[in-house]
């Protein structure tokens, strides 16, 4: 889908995803000390508020107008004096190149692309990584199609922990965890589960 396209499903719900955090981002960033952080696809900014919130700056992009307004209305509302923690850049991620070796932890949530684009956004991220840092790549995975609920479905656009690894070969992070992790979904049904792609690396 295109920035139109995305601006006409954001516009449709006063708040598209939750206001809370990833758990996968939670997980990871709960305990790291505070430091510069990149959001790559950050939509409303879920992730990069509440990275703001516990003390980061944070660049968060993304090519919807719609999602951005809303994430920098949130912002103004939940940092109030530290607003300036929280920069918003309107970019498409396919013509974004961040700034190289800029940030402790760089985040790309759902994100979800042909595998070309994809390679060149991760790879993108990788070099935005500052010494010591860590990439932080979630998404559907592409398991999920058949045994899990939610997300594409569209297969060309799904991923693999494997996937993510080979995309980041010769990028010169070391790969802590690749795995596919399941995420508790409620549903009218019941509670079911998704299939996420999880990749956790670092630059040494």
């Amino acid at each position: 889908m295109d920035s139109a396209e995305w601006d006409r499903r954001y516009a449709e719900k006063e708040l598209l995803w939750s206001a809370e955090p990833n758990r996968w981002v939670a997980e990871v960033a709960a305990d790291l000390p505070p430091g510069r952080g990149l959001d790559l696809a950050a939509g409303e900014g879920r992730n990069a508020l509440w990275l703001a919130e516990r003390g980061w700056t944070v660049t968060a992009v993304d090519f919807s107008k719609v999602a951005l307004g809303r994430a920098r209305a949130l912002a103004e509302r939940r940092l109030g004096e530290h607003v300036d923690r929280l920069r918003i850049v309107e970019a498409d991620l396919l013509r974004y190149t961040p700034e190289p070796g800029a940030y402790d932890l760089v985040l790309i949530a759902y994100f979800h692309a042909p595998a070309e684009q994809r390679r060149a956004v991760v790879r993108a991220a990788a070099g935005a990584v500052a010494p010591g840092g860590l990439l932080l790549i979630v998404g559907h995975d592409s398991d999920n199609l058949a045994n899990g609920v939610g997300g594409p479905q569209d297969p060309a656009v799904l991923y693999s922990p494997r996937d993510l690894a080979a995309d980041l070969a010769g990028c010169g992070l070391e790969i802590v965890r690749a795995e596919t992790r399941d995420r508790p979904v409620e549903q009218p049904e019941g509670t079911r589960v998704a299939r996420d792609a999880f990749l956790l690396a670092r630059r040494g």
